[in-house]
This record gives C-alpha cells, sequence and structure tokens, in this order.
C-alpha cells in the first residue's frame, strides 16, 4: 500500500490499483455521511478532484493520487458510507483504477514514509 500527503492510499494489483480515503483522513472527518464517486470509464490524472466525502464537518475534495481509467467504483458507499469510517483502508475503498503508468505509484510514500509524515501534523 502506497500513501499521499493528501491521506489517499493506492494498493496495487497487477495494473489495477484500489483507491481510498487514510484511517487518519476519516478521523479528520468525522462521521461520513455521503460519498459521491466518479462513473467507471472515467479518465483520471493525477491531482484531479475525483470524489467528495461529506462528513458532519464538512465536504472535502478527494483527489486522484495517481493517473488511470476508472474501472469499478464501491457501490457499497452509497448505502452505507459509515464504511469510510468503520474501515477506511480496506471496505471503505472509492474506486479501482487500471493504472496508466506504474510509476505513479512508485513516487507515493510507503506506510514507513506515511507514519513518518503523519508525526509532523
Amino acid at each position: 500500500m502506497r500513501f499521499t500527503k493528501d491521506h489517499e492510499w493506492v494498493d496495487l494489483v497487477g495494473d489495477i490499483a484500489t483507491i481510498g480515503i487514510t484511517a487518519y483522513a476519516a478521523e479528520q472527518l468525522g462521521d461520513v455521511v455521503f460519498v459521491e464517486l466518479p462513473e467507471a470509464g472515467r479518465a483520471l490524472k493525477a491531482g484531479d478532484a475525483m470524489a467528495v466525502v461529506e462528513s458532519v464537518k464538512a465536504a472535502s475534495d478527494v483527489y486522484a493520487p495517481i493517473s488511470g481509467e476508472v474501472t469499478a467504483v464501491n457501490g457499497e458507499l452509497g448505502d452505507n458510507p459509515q464504511t469510510v469510517n468503520d474501515q477506511p483502508e480496506q471496505s471503505g475503498w472509492f474506486v479501482q483504477v487500471k493504472v496508466a503508468d506504474a510509476h505513479d505509484v512508485d513516487a507515493l510514500m510507503d506506510r514507513a514514509a506515511y507514519e513518518s509524515f503523519l508525526a509532523t501534523l
């Protein structure tokens, strides 16, 4: 699993990356009440806003950590947005993306680097 400074995670298997927000991000948001996801087939560029998460505290954009095409979205979040809080780095995933360039993933932080980054916040 790899991480961004914006608190997204990427889990790459083959050329498909599963993307979500980290436990830290979910905790900062508070209780998630709604998640707006992109449609399958949408092309994403790293840095693009790809989803919106609404919580009792605020609405926040979620940015694509890598470039690629959305191949699947987590439809479960429509009925159960609290899954983002309960299991942010497992069942609370947002999208799966066919990766345009695997080097995008390599450029992200590993867990140890991300934990070190969190310690500076």
